[in-house]
């Protein structure tokens, strides 16, 4: 029999307050390291945390739910349906519909995509601010950019916004490499391929994207006009060691015209469909007073108009403090690149919004703030050319925290449940689930009505949207398939006709409607003629539930 061990138990020592500052002290230190060796990773990630973290919270709504219900459609139907509606989107359903196929469709799998496009986008906005001026530009930008209210919106919708954001400047950052290429003789063919590659993708992604590739066009004018001058003003070349070979050359632009044309040539068949369904874009007024607070708030900003205060006043002190100095007489090369960075950055803010302003002024109704997602990362870089000017570092610092600590209140904002448009169909969902668990054994059937703020729906989108609390029951009301027929969603028919034919063995029926044009009087009235008593309603926000028992 062997003796049992024996030794002593080491107790862990108590940490000092000093030990834990030093520790804390490593510890950041290590993320300084981290975010100044590898800014693009880092804040790229960070931006993935930031916006996939909670955004499970906020219920499901309508756009979100025309995403779920088109993903999730065999591909045949999915090819019905983009021919009558929808077409502008038919890449990213496309890729959802994979997506899904992968992982299946949850709230939380619904929205991450954006979440990742959100992280690419951040770190192609270092990457870009470090070409255009330097490291701290690049940091700067990219923090700002993860900021900034719509970014954080974006990347918690599940919709192609993100994803338009991340294309808008990849598609500005492999184009500015091709331009520098063609300066220095280094493949610029197939940086020039890419380019036009990547701008075909990109529009058949979103056809908004186009305005981007419109917006370099301009910055390529720009940047030659602003070069003819410096050519003319020998003694400021010699001053600054700028490179006399100009960035922007005949063959250059030439170049550009080619792979923008090639684009739009192959692109053109997909515009002519997008156009023949304009009619999806019906539901966008015209300019009114609202269009103004929406340029200035709520595109970028999210509705905030003190943030929106602030992030214009560094937007133009960043553009005019880069164009000041660029001009002095005795112009640094710093001055000159940050100018550079202007020349790049501020057509892609304001020719998107100026031409879907102007062509809704002109009777076509494009302008949606959403619709200006593409501009936020060149925002950002405008920002952050102000932000950059403060000196010392510390102080730079201190500002930088300011714009983060600024956003916090729309962080919170955008995962709370109600987030997106005021939405409870979750809550609904869980209503039905929870009284269902109830009566295991139920044979039920469901009858939809209306949804608030879009009539073009049933309430069958709350089942599109929540599909597990809905499993099992018959559709008592639906007239016409959506899916079968090539549209969004289902229709109701007649409730005197279809509820009868469908009742059979049904000893339940549950009625999921809206607030206005409410159909539940006429639901109750067949029900009640074939032996249904209304037990037990709620209501949760604009949506009201009732369950409707057999009578014994």
């Amino acid at each position: 029999m062997s003796t049992p061990r024996t030794g002593t138990i080491s107790v862990p020592r108590s940490l000092s307050a000093p030990t834990v500052r030093s520790r804390l002290r490593g510890g950041s230190r290590a993320v300084g390291v981290a975010v100044v060796r590898t800014p693009e990773l880092t804040i790229g990630a960070l931006a993935v945390v930031a916006t996939a973290a909670f955004s499970w919270v906020p219920s499901v709504w309508y756009d979100e739910a025309a995403t779920v219900t088109s993903a999730t459609r065999s591909w045949p139907q999915l090819w019905a349906e983009l021919h009558s509606v929808d077409a502008v989107h038919g890449l990213y359903y496309a890729l959802m519909h994979a997506w899904f196929w992968l992982v299946g469709y949850t709230p939380f799998t619904l929205r991450f995509p954006s979440a990742l496009a959100i992280g690419v986008a951040a770190g192609l906005v270092v990457a870009l601010g470090r070409r255009l001026g330097g490291r701290r530009l690049g940091i700067v930008a990219g923090l700002v950019f993860l900021a900034l209210p719509r970014v954080q919106w974006a990347g918690g919708e599940g919709r192609p916004y993100a994803t338009i954001t991340a294309l808008s400047v990849c598609l500005t950052l492999v184009g500015l490499t091709a331009v520098r290429r063609t300066r220095s003789g280094r493949r610029p063919v197939l940086w020039w391929s890419a380019y036009g590659v990547l701008a075909l993708v990109s529009v058949t992604f979103n056809i908004y994207l186009s305005l981007a590739v419109v917006a370099h066009a301009v910055a390529l004018l720009w940047v030659a006009l602003a070069e003819r001058r410096r050519t003319r003003a020998q003694t400021m070349q010699v001053r600054s060691g700028l490179p006399t070979q100009p960035l922007v050359t005949r063959r250059t632009s030439v170049r550009w015209l080619i792979a923008a044309g090639a684009a739009a040539l192959i692109a053109s068949p997909f515009v002519l469909e997008v156009a023949s369904q304009s009619k999806q874009v019906g539901w966008i007024a015209g300019i009114t007073d609202r269009t103004k607070d929406q340029v200035f708030a709520t595109a970028w900003f999210g509705g905030m108009d003190w943030y929106a205060a602030v992030a214009w006043a560094l937007l133009i002190v960043g553009v005019v403090t880069a164009g000041v100095q660029a001009h002095r007489r005795s112009a640094s090369v710093r001055a000159l690149v940050r100018m550079q960075a202007v020349r790049v950055a501020l057509p892609l803010v304001i020719v998107p919004t100026a031409a879907l302003v102007g062509a809704t002024a002109l009777g076509e109704h494009l302008y949606s703030p959403k619709y200006a997602s593409l501009s936020l990362p060149f925002v950002a870089l405008l920002m952050a050319l102000a932000i950059t000017l403060i000196r010392p570092k510390a102080w730079l610092v201190g500002a930088l925290a300011a714009v983060l600590l600024l956003s916090v209140p729309n962080a919170y904002d955008v995962k709370t449940p109600l987030s997106k448009q005021d939405s409870t169909w979750a809550n609904a969902a869980s209503i039905v689930a929870a009284a269902r668990d109830a009566r295991p054994d139920a044979d039920e059937g469901v009858i939809y009505g209306s949804v608030y703020r879009h009539p073009g729906a049933t309430a069958d989108i709350i089942r599109v949207s929540y599909p597990w609390a809905f499993t099992g029951m018959t559709d008592l009301g639906v007239r016409k398939d959506g899916a079968q027929s090539g549209v969004l969603w289902n229709q109701t028919g007649d409730l005197a006709t279809t509820v009868p034919a469908r009742l059979g063995d049904i000893d339940t029926v549950w009625f999921v409607g809206g607030t206005s044009r409410n159909i539940e009087p006429q639901a109750a009235s067949v029900l009640s003629q074939h032996g249904f008593v209304a037990e037990h309603h709620w209501k949760t926000g604009e949506v009201l539930l009732t369950e409707y028992v057999r009578a014994r």
